[in-house]
């Protein structure tokens, strides 16, 4: 699908958010195992002050050769995703990422559109570390944000008008994301620069859209452990997984 197309599909759909969309998928368990060892991070450092980008998309956190490899697939609009967050941030970092047998890469599926695709863009702005803290506060304001940026749908939906390397531009401004980001370290300067970006909006699109092709995700918040899904999108659901894997 391209960028303009999603656009399009998107001003259409601006409304309340598909709700439906967010949820766990049935999966594949993994079989009880002995301990890990703990893996000492570079001297100095946390693992979980280590992050880098990958080739799918994705931020990863921690060590890169960690023996359990945890991927999230989740929408920055997901109230699922927002509950996670909120629940299972601090623990998955502090006891198992933290550990070296964990590491957690999460990777942005765009599935609500055009404030899915613009917040995606927007935590990218910065260094690759920044990333997951903003993906946090966008959760954690979740509901304001959406506010923001449907009541504006009219307006919106007559950006279709510009040029494509304008439209997300423009966008910020009618959504209100340059303030949110501003006030979290991101000049509206550089916000800008990062929306008026083309490539990387479609980069992004394109990626997100491998997401449902080649690995076959259709739900947010959705987990892959070491390949497999998990069953569950709670963090109460998906903390045995680890341990029985061998992250205790």
């Amino acid at each position: 699908m391209t960028l303009t197309r999603l656009f399009s599909l998107c001003l259409a759909a601006l409304a309340p958010l598909l709700l439906a969309a967010c949820g766990g998928e049935t999966a594949s368990d993994e079989a009880s195992s002995e301990p890990l060892p703990i893996v000492a991070p570079p001297a100095g450092t946390t693992w979980a002050q280590k992050v880098a980008t990958t080739e799918r998309g994705g931020y990863l956190v921690g060590n890169p050769d960690a023996p359990l490899k945890l991927v999230e697939y989740g929408s920055l609009t997901c109230p699922a995703c927002a509950r996670f967050s909120e629940e299972a941030m601090k623990p998955l970092m502090e006891t198992y990422v933290n550990s070296g047998r964990v590491s957690f890469e999460f990777r942005s599926f765009v599935i609500h559109g055009s404030l899915d695709l613009a917040l995606t863009r927007l935590i990218g702005c910065s260094a690759p570390e920044a990333a997951m803290p903003l993906a946090d506060q966008i959760w954690a304001n979740l509901g304001p944000i959406q506010q923001r940026a449907f009541a504006n749908e009219s307006a919106v939906a007559d950006l279709n008008k510009f040029p494509e390397n304008e439209r997300f531009v423009r966008y910020g401004e009618l959504t209100g994301l340059y303030e949110f980001f501003a006030a979290r370290g991101i000049s509206e300067d550089q916000a800008r620069a990062c929306m008026a970006d083309f490539a990387s909006l479609e980069k992004i699109a394109k990626v997100s859209e491998s997401y449902s092709t080649e690995d076959n995700i259709s739900q947010t918040p959705t987990f892959v452990l070491n390949g497999n899904k998990v069953e569950g999108s709670s963090w109460a659901e998906l903390e045995p997984r680890l341990q029985r894997a061998g992250a205790r």
